[in-house]
């Protein structure tokens, strides 16, 4: 008897399998063609072969490609393809691109839908994960997901030093995100909102990026004590120590978001940017919000915290509640947001 993928994903992330998704709710592929042309390109040089005006054309003509620097573009990035031109200059070995290669080939075996799968069971019925996924040679050492509502992408730098389980662990987390952004209400950021007084909307929006410690409970499967351990020794230990920090980021955060409120913590770029600050590899959106959402999940279960991450508007509030009921155990108890502000966020 053939023993079903998420069987086996679940047994090795210590989580239950999520109801079955429905037929035509992952619809999720992998597009290699950046990666495959940019080797093509690599192995010329390590062989000493002229890379001709054609092979620089069909990589840049390749939809990962015209993604990224659509993406890049977006964020108001400088992206050339004499820039990418001199990135792929870098010398590299032979044993560094056939590293990659096989890296690819690990990356890419694996039946995306398991991952879609993982992340189910921390969404709402009815979502939806329909995408690509793009393994790209590139130079920043990032992986992010873009344009999650009209065509969603996940790119993923290609690094021949990440086992599979990593990338698998990634793609969970940002499958996630497509499939909440598919069915809940769309986050309230600061592109969304033209009423003359925003303040409080973008504050709402901006509490919104408490999902991607939502994404990582998903990915990781459930509320185990190490959620990054696929993700290797390093990044493991990195996590424990920001999340060792919790009491003094969650009040850095509330006193910032008070100030906000206040009309006090200037202009409105001067406001993004410490918002945007609060992302880094490990900061507080994914520390923070993962331990949130954590203590929700043990105190109320898993649908509540799937139902007050999809209306984030009563976050703080729920998590609070349930922060006040663990308090009860706990020798050394949870911080809480301050009342008036979970109280006007919940409007």
């Amino acid at each position: 008897m053939k023993t079903p993928v998420c069987g086996l994903l679940a047994a090795a992330m210590l989580a239950a399998c999520p109801a079955p998704a429905a037929d035509n709710a992952v619809a999720v592929k992998f597009d290699l063609s950046e990666a495959e042309a940019a080797l093509s390109i690599l192995d010329k040089r390590v062989k000493g072969e002229q890379v001709t005006e054609a092979d620089w054309q069909a990589l840049f003509a390749t939809s990962g490609y015209r993604r990224l620097k659509e993406r890049e573009a977006w964020m108001g990035r400088k992206f050339t393809e004499a820039d990418f031109e001199a990135f792929m200059e870098t010398p590299r070995s032979a044993e560094q691109v056939a590293g990659l290669r096989r890296t690819l080939r690990e990356w890419t075996s694996q039946p995306i839908e398991a991952a879609a799968k993982i992340a189910f069971a921390y969404l709402p019925a009815g979502a939806k994960m329909k995408g690509t996924v793009y393994p790209m040679i590139k130079p920043k050492k990032n992986e992010f997901v873009f344009d999650t509502r009209r065509d969603p992408a996940i790119f993923l730098y290609l690094d021949a030093d990440v086992p599979a389980a990593k990338a698998r662990n990634t793609m969970a987390h940002e499958l996630h995100h497509i499939g909440q952004n598919s069915v809940c209400p769309p986050a309230a950021t600061k592109k969304k909102y033209a009423s003359p007084d925003s303040t409080l909307a973008k504050l709402q929006g901006w509490v919104g990026s408490f999902s991607e410690g939502f994404a990582v409970l998903a990915a990781a499967g459930g509320p185990r004590p190490d959620p990054l351990v696929d993700r290797g020794e390093q990044e493991s230990a990195e996590w424990a120590r920001n999340v060792a920090k919790f009491d003094e980021l969650m009040a850095e955060q509330n006193a910032f978001f008070l100030t906000v409120l206040d009309g006090k913590a200037g202009d409105a770029s001067a406001v993004d940017a410490k918002m945007m600050g609060y992302f880094g590899v490990q900061g507080p959106w994914y520390t923070v919000g993962w331990k949130m959402a954590v203590t929700i999940e043990n105190q109320f279960g898993r649908q509540r915290v799937i139902d007050v991450f999809c209306d984030q508007r009563q976050l703080l509030a729920t998590y609070n509640e349930a922060a006040a009921l663990q308090n009860k155990t706990l020798a050394k108890p949870l911080p809480l947001w301050d009342a008036g502000l979970a109280r006007t966020l919940s409007q």
